[in-house]
C-alpha cells in the first residue's frame, strides 16, 4: 500500500490556526501529539528539532504562504504518521535552500516515517501539494480536520 497524506494524518496530530513563538515550539507541539498517539518514541521531538537546526526545511512558496517539513531519522519512529499545523501568525524557520535566511512559515508537516523509501516518497507528495498555491491557501483556511482530509483526498483523486 502506498502511503498518502490523508492515510497518515491522524486527527489527534493536526493542529489548526495555532500560535507559537518559534519553530521549536511548533515541532514540539506536533511531535508531542505524535508521541501521545503512539507513533513516535520519546526521542523524536528533540531529534526533529536537532535535525531542523542542522538541515532546515523552511520552504518559500509562490503563493506567499510558506511551509516547513521537519522530520528526523527513522529510528525515532514506531509506526508511520504525519502531523500537521496551520498557524494564524507565521513563525520563522530557516530556509532549506539558503540556511542563513529565515522563512516566515504558516503550514508545517512533521513526517514520522519508519522506512527511508517511504520518507522520500512522502516528501515528494508533500512537495507536490505545496506547489499548488490555491490548495495551500485552502488548507490554511480550513477550520476542521475533516475539511483538511477532504482537500487532500480530492487532490489525490484529481491527480490520478
Amino acid at each position: 500500500m502506498t502511503l498518502s497524506i490523508p492515510s497518515l494524518l491522524d486527527s489527534r496530530c493536526v493542529l489548526l490556526k495555532c500560535e507559537y513563538k518559534n519553530s521549536d515550539d511548533v515541532i514540539t507541539a506536533i511531535g508531542t501529539r505524535l508521541f501521545d498517539a503512539g507513533y513516535v518514541k520519546d526521542s523524536f521531538v528533540q531529534a526533529a528539532i536537532d535535525r531542523e537546526s542542522e538541515l532546515p526545511t523552511g520552504l518559500p512558496l509562490a503563493g506567499g504562504i510558506n511551509a516547513a517539513i521537519p522530520h528526523t531519522e527513522i529510528e525515532h519512529v514506531i509506526r508511520p504518521a504525519l502531523g500537521m499545523a496551520t498557524l494564524s501568525k507565521p513563525v520563522d524557520f530557516q530556509n532549506m535552500v539558503s540556511p542563513t535566511e529565515t522563512v516566515p512559515v504558516r503550514l508545517i508537516f512533521v513526517l514520522a516515517l519508519e522506512q527511508p523509501k517511504a520518507q522520500i516518497e512522502m516528501l515528494q507528495e508533500v512537495a507536490s501539494v505545496l506547489q499548488n498555491k490555491e490548495l495551500v491557501a485552502d488548507v490554511i483556511n480550513q477550520n476542521s480536520y475533516e475539511g483538511i482530509i477532504e482537500i487532500f483526498t480530492n487532490t489525490i483523486e484529481n491527480s490520478k
